[in-house]
């Protein structure tokens, strides 16, 4: 489960938030994660929750805002939306799509005290 070497990394960074902002209690974390990132919300709330206990976000609450999936089609050149990798292109049927958007996952804001 990649989820909870994800939830370490969230870890990571708002430990180091919280030090060097001198940041009271973590009250949310806001992630952004993309359609096409393979990233489980579910797992990686579940994973979220273990790795921030003893840390100044033990209790704290992850919300996530879903990126939609978007990418090159490069046989027609159009920009089309994307659910999957590896899905044929809703414009012309072609296999050669290169994701834009949805992608990536990270922490987008952090909630505290």
């Amino acid at each position: 489960m990649h989820e909870m070497s994800l939830a370490e990394g969230i870890r990571e960074i708002v430990d180091e938030a919280v030090r060097t902002q001198r940041l009271g209690r973590v009250r949310t974390v806001v992630v952004e994660i993309g359609e096409l990132s393979s990233v489980e919300p579910e797992a990686l709330a579940f994973c979220f929750d273990e790795v921030m206990r003893g840390g100044p976000a033990e209790g704290a609450r992850m919300e996530v805002v879903g990126v939609a999936g978007s990418g090159l089609c490069l046989q027609c050149h159009q920009t089309v939306a994307m659910h999957r990798l590896y899905d044929a292109c809703p414009a012309c049927g072609g296999y050669q799509l290169q994701p834009r958007d949805g992608m990536e996952m990270r922490v987008k804001e952090i909630e505290v005290e």
